[in-house]
């Protein structure tokens, strides 16, 4: 069987494994304190051109997610995210579960338009109500987002401007950020999601690591004793070395960067193929995630041998599915799809 099902499909990069094995026996401190954690911190601090910031490693992204916005946010406040955002659809009401609501903004191609955010903002303001509403106290965005669209430079200094001059903080989730980063079709860059966000994080998980988000505060934006905040979330680890480790390998001769753009090239390679057997594209996105409709009797056929991720039905004889390429993806599944895709279709 092929599968293009996820990006998190794989294990870790074999580099990640080998720090792991070589490090085992060692005898460190725990929850964050030990020499890795603090050489990881340290390159993603000059990878983000943003000396002063603050860094925290957790697991997975919607703990990540829940913690943050938990963390952020007054009892009061809710936070403004796309109605396809992550954190809506596909967390299982974790943001809810905290007591915080999702106040959700229109999506277009997954992403929030800066005069959406605005225009919400300016009527909340206004009503003479408000103090009987949640408030909007943070915005949520992910990049790349959930169809795998990228915010432009503008779209993300725009963004911010409007956080800025409402007091309130910007997160960005970065569960693909690597995939984004190295886009043939981007203009963001690491240095600039720290200037324009007020807290982000770099994915690990989908992008060569066994497990591991790293959460980034710039500029002293770090909500007060945030480790504590870390812990009564459940999400603080003992072994703090097992994420150090690997982001310090992750951010070591630029890995990292280098292990997202093979996922790139295989993403383009799959969209070749897909175009060369006449699939209908839904989205074709600018990084690793591709979409295309397929009749319900041709997903039938094709699922018989190859792992797809089902995205939804947009009539009853349809199904749009998702096919995601990893920093793991060899170029021979891809042409063994195309093979399958002209056999099939």
């Amino acid at each position: 069987m092929l599968s293009f099902e996820s990006d998190y499909v794989e294990g870790a990069h074999e580099q990640i494994l080998a720090r792991l094995a070589e490090t085992n026996l060692e005898q460190l401190s725990g929850y964050g304190n030990d020499p890795y954690c603090d050489q990881a911190k340290e390159k993603i601090r000059q990878a983000c051109d943003c000396p002063d910031a603050d860094i925290y490693f957790l697991v997975g992204g919607t703990q990540t997610n829940l913690t943050v916005i938990d963390g952020m946010l007054a009892p009061y406040e809710g936070v403004i995210a796309a109605d396809t955002g992550h954190v809506n659809v596909h967390e299982a009401g974790a943001i809810e579960y905290t007591g915080h609501k999702v106040l959700t903004l229109p999506q277009h191609e997954g992403k929030i338009r800066a005069e959406d955010l605005e225009t919400f903002l300016r009527v909340f303001w206004e009503d003479e109500n408000r103090e009987h509403m949640v408030y909007p106290g943070m915005v949520y965005i992910s990049h790349p987002t959930e169809f795998g669209t990228l915010y432009t430079r503008a779209e993300l200094e725009n963004l911010s401007a409007i956080c800025q001059a409402h007091k309130i903080p910007l997160y960005l989730d970065g569960a693909r950020l690597g995939y984004g980063l190295m886009s043939l079709h981007t203009d963001v860059t690491l240095p600039l999601i720290a200037r324009c966000c007020d807290a982000f994080y770099i994915g690990g998980t989908k992008v060569g690591a066994l497990c591991g988000e790293a959460v980034v505060f710039p500029r002293h934006s770090t909500p007060k004793h945030f480790l504590t905040i870390i812990k009564q979330h459940g999400a603080l680890l003992a072994k703090g070395r097992l994420l150090g480790i690997q982001f310090d390998t992750l951010f070591t001769n630029d890995l990292y960067l280098k292990i997202s753009r093979h996922a790139i090239q295989m993403a383009e390679a799959l969209k070749k193929e897909l175009h060369e057997c006449s699939c209908t594209f839904h989205l074709e996105s600018p990084t690793n995630q591709q979409f295309i409709l397929l009749r319900d009797d041709q997903l039938e056929r094709l699922k018989k041998q190859v792992f797809l991720s089902f995205w939804e039905k947009p009539d009853e004889d349809r199904t749009i599915v998702r096919l995601a390429t990893s920093w793991a993806t060899k170029e021979s599944d891809i042409q063994k799809l195309g093979q399958l895709l002209k056999e099939l279709l």
